[in-house]
């Protein structure tokens, strides 16, 4: 019997080796050196926006999370990443909505590429992991599989444009907490 760590690995390799790599090519497009990003997902998907919020901050990035005290307005030209495996979470839903009519760009993360998050955003990554309330497909609970590769594919797409605009490990280390 395989180690229940192996047949997590072996899912979410499963699901990355599904993807297409130009979502991420797309999505990078999206986001303008200068550009202020936010990110907003509920549940789960919210812990992998903050996430990516943070290594987008690492990388030089003025980034926020949504619904967070300090969250500033959104104005035209900032760029949104909305997360939800569905595609339908209403708040992640009304979010991109609103940002949308201000003029801010939107990606959507979602394993739904024909959702309504999914028609509102100008890129969208597919991340095909199983999400809450789909049967088969995965040994873990609800979204797991989906939050998991939802973080990989995030930080892919932090890695692509920390080459693009040549930041180092040094510089994303110079900007990462040193109180701690």
């Amino acid at each position: 019997m395989n180690r229940i760590l192996d047949q997590i690995a072996e899912e979410i390799n499963g699901v990355i080796a599904k993807m297409d790599e130009h979502d991420l090519v797309n999505a990078m497009g999206v986001i303008g050196r200068n550009d202020r990003v936010y990110a907003t997902g509920e549940g789960r998907s919210g812990f992998q926006a903050r996430a990516f919020a943070m290594r987008m901050m690492h990388i030089g990035y003025t980034s926020y999370m949504m619904g967070e005290t300090i969250c500033p307005s959104m104005h035209e030209g900032d760029v949104l990443v909305a997360i939800s495996g569905s595609g339908k979470t209403k708040h992640t839903v009304e979010d991109a909505e609103a940002a949308k009519k201000l003029g801010v760009k939107v990606i959507a993360v979602t394993s739904k590429p024909e959702s309504p998050l999914a028609d509102v955003a100008d890129a969208v990554i597919v991340v095909p992991g199983r999400v809450k309330g789909e049967a088969g497909g995965s040994i873990q609970l609800l979204s797991s599989l989906f939050d998991q590769s939802v973080h990989i594919a995030l930080d892919a797409l932090c890695l692509m444009i920390s080459r693009r605009d040549e930041v180092s490990d040094a510089d994303a280390n110079a900007n990462h907490a040193n109180v701690e």
